[in-house]
């Protein structure tokens, strides 16, 4: 499977290659290619995962809309006079964007736009700048609704509103390490992330009214599932809706936007679809060959206590997140972790929430941390090594971190207790 992916192979193709051969070795050609046509129709006919396409839908009818613009100019009007208050408006309005967003590659492209410039005009050392934006990326698939989630819950075969619901205290911390790193850098060396001019009272007021649509955005989707107003899939449809009317009453979306917008995300999902097909044939043929059984007796015969197989996974997900997109470093690793994982005695929920933060990290790391790798693809005159050098502070947050919520497992799972 390894081997297809380096040969650039689709890696839901791969998967799905490799699950059909191994699977007719074991148990014939006819069951194998029965399960090739059962399994992509089970797929389309889960409900659950029928809200990857209606989330991805209204991420990109929110950045058409320019929501994002909105989160980042009232985030900047209530915090960009402090030192380093630009680069802490990056962070809080890439959280508020990751809430109608939920990827972490769409939301580092679209600060990469937003921020990253409005920074760099400030006076920002270009590091900084680039750092920020990688870092805040990362939080578009931390905070709920998650398309990253939705498809961990669907393959882990758990609820999706426990999953989202355990996301947020976890999310919440993430910002607020950020922010942490951010007054640390910023009273180290103020010259390289400098305040701006402090507005008067009324119009820092005034500047929250900038982001009415995204607030109220997130207050319906988020609120009507919390509250049991809306399922999952209807909020997300709602969503939509609300996002598709938004757009159009600005007047942001003309015929070829709307195009745009429905091409972007139509790749987006048939992506994860894809994935999703690949991925459930590779656990059928992992399943029946007994490989996740000999993990799981390999890992025995180490001798490691449960948190030391942990903190080893860590490290392999960090190391993984460098090189795949947050879809692919879950879909590949699952059939074999997860089993691990159980047989530890973990919560799914909570592993399927630190899996998701390791991916985010991974994303950072060198030597093909996919955030800076799509930064510097985008401006081209600051160089990988600065952009790395910037990431060091938002790095060490996500050391503590993961720490954090490796060691004390009831930080993720309390709210979903709760709200059970």
């Amino acid at each position: 499977m390894f081997v297809l992916i380096v040969l650039h192979v689709p890696i839901g193709v791969a998967m799905g290659v490799v699950g059909i051969v191994g699977f007719a070795s074991i148990a014939g050609w006819g069951p194998a290619l029965s399960l090739l046509a059962s399994e992509p129709a089970s797929t389309m006919a889960n409900l659950d995962l029928a809200v990857i396409p209606l989330f991805m839908l209204m991420g990109s009818l929110a950045a058409a809309g320019g929501l994002a613009r909105d989160l980042y100019e009232t985030s900047e009007a209530l915090v960009g006079h402090h030192p380093g208050g630009l680069a802490a408006t990056t962070i809080v309005a890439s959280a508020g964007f990751g809430a109608v967003c939920g990827s972490s590659v769409a939301t580092t492209a679209t600060f990469g736009r937003v921020a990253l410039p409005e920074m760099i005009s400030r006076k920002y050392a270009p590091g900084i700048s680039a750092g920020t934006v990688a870092a805040g990326g990362t939080l578009g698939i931390i905070v709920p609704p998650s398309s990253i989630m939705i498809l961990y819950a669907v393959l882990a075969e758990e609820s999706v509103l426990d999953l989202f619901s355990a996301a947020i205290i976890p999310a919440i911390l993430s910002v607020m390490l950020y922010l942490a790193a951010i007054v640390i850098i910023a009273k180290r060396n103020p010259a390289a992330m400098p305040g701006s001019k402090k507005l008067p009272a009324r119009d820092r007021i005034l500047a929250i009214g900038k982001s009415w649509g995204a607030i109220l955005l997130a207050i319906i989707v988020m609120g009507g599932i919390y509250s049991g107003v809306f399922t999952v899939n209807e909020a997300a449809a709602v969503g939509v809706v609300f996002t598709f009317f938004f757009a159009l009453g600005r007047g942001k979306l003309n015929r070829q936007t709307f195009v745009n917008v429905l091409s972007e995300a139509s790749v987006a999902t048939i992506m994860i679809y894809f994935i999703v097909f690949g991925a459930s044939i590779f656990s059928y043929f992992v399943s029946l060959s007994g490989a996740s059984e000999g993990v799981i007796g390999a890992i025995q015969k180490l001798g490691l206590p449960p948190l030391g197989v942990i903190f080893a996974l860590v490290f392999v997900y960090i190391i993984l997140g460098a090189f795949f997109d947050e879809v692919a470093a879950v879909v590949v690793t699952l059939p074999f972790v997860l089993p691990v994982i159980l047989s530890l005695g973990y919560d799914p929920v909570w592993w399927g929430i630190l899996n998701v933060a390791l991916i985010g990290v991974g994303m950072l790391t060198p030597p093909i941390g996919m955030n800076v790798m799509l930064l510097n693809s985008m401006r081209a005159d600051i160089s990988l090594m600065t952009i790395y050098r910037g990431i060091f502070g938002f790095f060490l947050a996500d050391c503590v971190r993961i720490a954090i919520l490796a060691l004390f497992p009831q930080v993720t799972l309390w709210l979903p207790s709760i709200i059970g």
